[in-house]
């Protein structure tokens, strides 16, 4: 799955796939794979940036276009 959002929002914070990949404790080649969507992206991978770019899962995975995370 192609996740078009992770790299907007890593973009939109100037941020490069190194510097996530450093958040997630990975190689920045591991990152891309994801970012491209030819790997898939571990939940916990995606709970950590769901709560670094403070936005939900669904947000993340396009099945809403609500930015603001959920309240808990």
């Amino acid at each position: 799955m192609y996740l078009k959002r992770l790299k907007d929002l890593r973009e939109d914070k100037d941020l490069l796939q190194k510097d996530i990949a450093k958040l997630l404790s990975i190689k920045q080649q591991q990152y891309s794979l994801y970012e491209t969507g030819k790997r898939e992206l571990p939940l916990e991978f995606a709970i950590i940036l769901s709560d670094f770019y403070n936005t939900s899962i669904d947000y993340l995975v396009e099945r809403t276009n609500k930015k603001e995370p959920y309240d808990k």
